[in-house]
């Protein structure tokens, strides 16, 4: 059911009732917020019949930052939407996760795809993103006035929608400075006083941005088998080709500036491995670990409700050594048992095994082939 359709919408509206019976089921309900009484038709057919997965019910984020409709409490189970990974944009959907794979311990399991990548292709991909509307579009031009469209759009008309009436253009260089620093632990204050901003104005962009799923906070680990450890987010841009229009980047400048490099390389890879945790069988929670003045830290630490991790070290390398992963080393030494395996994820072609339970991938294993 497409409800920013009129006339759809029109039939709906009159009796919700009456619309959703006798339907092919599983349904998708597309723009609900066009007709929210649809809402409480839902609820009352649930309630009739509580079968799981009758109902899809999609819409825009802005719609539920200013709606005061039904939740859906006790009858909707909520799953964010993220932007196309490259496990679905190849096609290789069908199998276990990569990262369950990875839970199991079974990483030989792991492998990258037949088509060996190499620093210039992820480069690539991380600009072309995850938007399916650029995703998917062969031409280049296309696909960075397409972003550049959506960066004017968020801070020009979301945000007034989510009731956020300030300078739009404050907005864009708070969301410029968070660009600059995605993939990074940085003081709050030197982000606002980049953008010109006063502390209160950058927690209520804090608030808006990653309501909208434009940024993400990976909190650090806090965990007390492990001493000294920084309690600072690490900041992201959800959508990494979202960096082109808002730091500049392009593949010739990635290209030229290390740290450029690392930001988007980095950005990219937790967009993947986000999108599988929306999936996963596992219940697990991400962050990443830094120790007091940076003497350890690891780009990611994932932890199961079991207790169970696996990290990783994110790398733009084609040549990954022993030495990177030292901080891998020593988190296995510290957690025992506990981890299960730690990944260095690098640009080269090849797998390999570095020390127990360490193991160099290609990133292109996390959507590469899962022997079953």
């Amino acid at each position: 059911m497409r409800l920013d359709r009129p006339a759809e919408a029109a039939v709906v509206a009159a009796d919700p009732d009456v619309a959703l019976t006798g339907l092919e089921e599983p349904v998708l309900i597309d723009e609900w917020q066009a007709v929210p009484e649809v809402l409480g038709a839902v609820k009352r057919a649930v309630d009739d019949d509580p079968r799981p997965g009758r109902f899809l019910l999609t819409g825009s984020v802005r719609a539920e930052l200013s709606s005061s409709g039904w939740p859906g409490t006790g009858r909707v189970v909520r799953l964010p939407l993220w932007g196309l990974c490259q496990r679905e944009v190849v096609g290789a959907v069908e199998g276990d996760s990569p990262l369950d794979v990875l839970f199991d311990g079974d990483i030989e399991r792991v492998a990258p795809p037949a088509e060996e990548l190499n620093l210039r292709h992820y480069v690539d991909l991380a600009l072309r993103g995850g938007f399916p509307e650029v995703a998917l579009q062969p031409r280049e031009p296309l696909r960075r006035r397409w972003l550049a469209s959506y960066v004017d759009q968020v801070v020009q008309r979301d945000a007034a929608l989510a009731g956020e009436s300030r300078d739009p253009q404050r907005l864009r260089r708070y969301l410029r400075a968070l660009a600059a620093n995605s993939a990074g632990v940085v003081e709050h204050k030197t982000l606002y006083d980049a953008a010109g901003i006063n502390r209160l104005t950058a927690l209520a962009y804090d608030g808006l941005l990653d309501a909208l799923f434009v940024t993400e906070q990976v909190p650090a680990w806090a965990t007390n088998r492990l001493a000294r450890v920084t309690r600072t987010a690490k900041r992201y841009l959800v959508e990494p080709a979202l960096l082109g229009p808002l730091a500049g980047m392009d593949t010739r400048s990635v290209l030229r500036d290390v740290d450029q490099l690392g930001r988007l390389i980095d950005t990219f890879v937790v967009s993947q491995l986000r999108a599988e945790l929306s999936v996963s069988e596992l219940e697990i929670s991400m962050h990443h670990l830094r120790q007091e003045h940076g003497r350890r830290e690891l780009d990611l630490v994932l932890e199961a409700a079991d207790g169970r991790v696996v990290a990783f070290e994110i790398k733009a390398s084609a040549a990954p050594t022993a030495e990177m992963a030292r901080h891998l080393l020593w988190l296995r030494d510290e957690l025992g048992d506990d981890l299960v395996t730690g990944v260095l994820l690098h640009t080269g072609p090849r797998p390999f095994r570095i020390d127990d339970r360490i193991h160099a991938l290609p990133i292109s294993c996390l959507w590469g082939n899962v022997e079953r």
